[in-house]
C-alpha cells in the first residue's frame, strides 16, 4: 500500500504538470472504486487547478470552485501522460488538461477513490478527524505523550492511529520504533516523555528520508515518473526477518500485530 512518503512523492511528481492548468475533460471509465466516483466530478471541467496538496494519504486538487480528493488505496498510482495515450484495463480515470497532458489514475484493486467537495476540504468527513501531520510543528513527542496517557494499546498501533498522527504506516512504524529503541508491543501509556520525544524525532527523520529518496519500492507502487524509489535499500528492520540487527547483530524477530508484519530487535528495543 502506498504510504505517506509515496503519496507525497506522487504529489511532488504531478505538481509541475497540473498546477495552474485548466481541466478540459474528465473521463471516468470505471466509477466503482472504494466509493463510487460521483457525477459531480464533472464540475472540474473548465476549472483551473490552483494548488496540489496532501493531507494524510489524500491528495487534494484545489480549484476556486471546489476540491477533488484522491486516494491511492492499496494499489493505486498516478501518471502524467500525453492526451490520447491508450488506456489499460486498470486505468479508471483521466483528468485531461489544457497543456496536452492528462492525469491518469490506475488502480488494479479499486480501493482508491476520487471524490469532489464544494465545502472547505478540511471539514470533509474523511479528513475532519485526522491527527497532525508528522512533518509539521503540530506533531511532537509532547503531543504523543499527552495523547498516550492511560492508553494500554501497543505503541505500534498507537502511532499508526490516524487520530493520533497521520501517515505513519506499517513500514515506517517498524523503522521508527527501531530507531528509537522502543519495543512495538510496549503499552503506549507506559512510555515516558523523553522516549516519546525521541520517537517523534525518529518518525520525522524516517519519513523525511523516505520522501527525499523517492518513496519505498513496493510491488504495487512506482514514482510518478515511472521510476521506482530507493529507500527500500535503507530499511533497517522491515522485510529483514532473521537477518542480523544493524546495531547488535542479533537476529531480527517477526511477529504479527493486527495482521501486519512487525519486525524488531529483542535486544535493542525495550
Amino acid at each position: 500500500m502506498p504510504e505517506l512518503p509515496e503519496v507525497e512523492v506522487s504529489r511532488q511528481g504531478i505538481t509541475p504538470f497540473v498546477l495552474g492548468e485548466s481541466v478540459m475533460r474528465v473521463v471516468v471509465r470505471n466509477a466503482s472504486l472504494r466509493w463510487p466516483v460521483p457525477a459531480e466530478i464533472q464540475q472540474l471541467v473548465g476549472l483551473t487547478i490552483t494548488a496540489v496538496r496532501r493531507r494524510a494519504k489524500y491528495l487534494l486538487l484545489d480549484t476556486d470552485w471546489g476540491t477533488a480528493i484522491l486516494h491511492l488505496g492499496m494499489s493505486g498510482s498516478l501518471r502524467v501522460l500525453p492526451h490520447g495515450t491508450p488506456a489499460g484495463k486498470h486505468d479508471h480515470v483521466d483528468i485531461e488538461l489544457a497543456n496536452g497532458k492528462l492525469l491518469r489514475l490506475n488502480d488494479p484493486r479499486r480501493f482508491g477513490a476520487l471524490l469532489w467537495t464544494r465545502e472547505p476540504v478540511e471539514q470533509h468527513p474523511l479528513l475532519v478527524k485526522q491527527g497532525p501531520e508528522p512533518l509539521t510543528d503540530d506533531f511532537s513527542g509532547d503531543w504523543l505523550y499527552q495523547r498516550s496517557r492511560g492508553r494500554k494499546v501497543a505503541v505500534k498501533q498507537f502511532i499508526m492511529d490516524n487520530h493520533v498522527v497521520v501517515g505513519v504506516g506499517n513500514i515506517y512504524a517498524n523503522e521508527s520504533l527501531f530507531a528509537a529503541g522502543i519495543h512495538p508491543q510496549r503499552e503506549a501509556g507506559r512510555i515516558g516523555l523523553t522516549r516519546y520525544r525521541k520517537l517523534a524525532e525518529e518518525i520525522k527523520t524516517v519519513l523525511a528520508r523516505a520522501i527525499e529518496q523517492g518513496g519505498t519500492t513496493l510491488r504495487d507502487f512506482t514514482g510518478s515518473d515511472g521510476k521506482p524509489g530507493y529507500f527500500v535499500q535503507e530499511l533497517q528492520v522491515y522485510g529483514r526477518t532473521e537477518q542480523p540487527c544493524a546495531h547488535c547483530g542479533a537476529p531480527l524477530r517477526e511477529i504479527r500485530m493486527n495482521g501486519r508484519s512487525t519486525v524488531f530487535c529483542q535486544r535493542c528495543q525495550r
